[in-house]
């Protein structure tokens, strides 16, 4: 079989496969489940380059495997995955077409171009410290969520057009070039904590008027096959 199998890759397709699930509950309206797995898949994205780091005997070959399989996944999981979920939740017609394609083809660039600084050793500043250059493209498990919890408190018109700009403007931020510190596992933490707290509530105490307006629209596009 081709490819390298240890436990540095685990948890990238541990987050892919929860993004591919994720997908079909969107497709099927069931937005509260994508919205988990899509942050689930997020905090797999942010230990697996800490996980792989552990193992020091990893060939050069490994670790650019490493590397681009991380981004092939983050393709399906922190670019095709949120744009799927905000088309179903109301981002639509030609402007939504537009900022939805130019959300998908910014966070294509952007893994393009970390995979290049990465390989050249690029993303390194003299005194040893990593960062970024433009915002993570594993931001959007963060940011999307949480903008989600906006529609329990807004109506639907106003809830779309946070869509319409959480596409628009963390997609922009995706290819500005400017340096952003990679977080400490303080920040991690802090994070992961903030984002569970937010899932929990939405689990707990929220209910979900969009998705029951939302899911006949599938089977709609399937009876115009027929």
């Amino acid at each position: 079989m081709i490819g390298f199998y240890d436990y540095t890759v685990i948890l990238t397709y541990v987050s892919l496969a929860s993004s591919v699930i994720g997908m079909t509950q969107a497709i099927h309206g069931r937005f509260k489940a994508a919205v988990v797995l899509l942050a689930f898949s997020g905090l797999c994205d942010m230990f697996d380059g800490k996980i792989a780091r552990t193992k020091k005997n990893r060939s050069e070959n490994a670790k650019a495997f490493g590397i681009q399989i991380d981004s092939l996944c983050d393709v399906a999981c922190f670019g095709a995955f949120p744009a799927l979920i905000c088309y179903l939740l109301g981002v639509r017609g030609f402007l939504g077409m537009t900022v939805i394609a130019l959300y998908c083809v910014a966070s294509v660039i952007r893994l393009a171009f970390f995979n290049v600084m990465e390989m050249n050793n690029a993303l390194i500043t003299e005194e040893g410290e990593k960062f970024y250059r433009g915002l993570p493209i594993t931001s959007m498990a963060v940011a999307l969520p949480l903008v989600f919890m906006i529609q329990f408190f807004v109506p639907d018109r106003v809830f779309v057009v946070c869509l319409y700009l959480l596409l628009l403007v963390v997609g922009l931020l995706f290819i500005v070039d400017f340096r952003f510190r990679k977080p400490s596992n303080l920040t991690l933490a802090f994070l992961v904590s903030a984002i569970t707290a937010a899932l929990v509530l939405m689990l707990l105490y929220t209910r979900y008027p969009i998705h029951i307006r939302r899911a006949p629209m599938i089977s709609q596009i399937f009876k115009s096959f027929r």
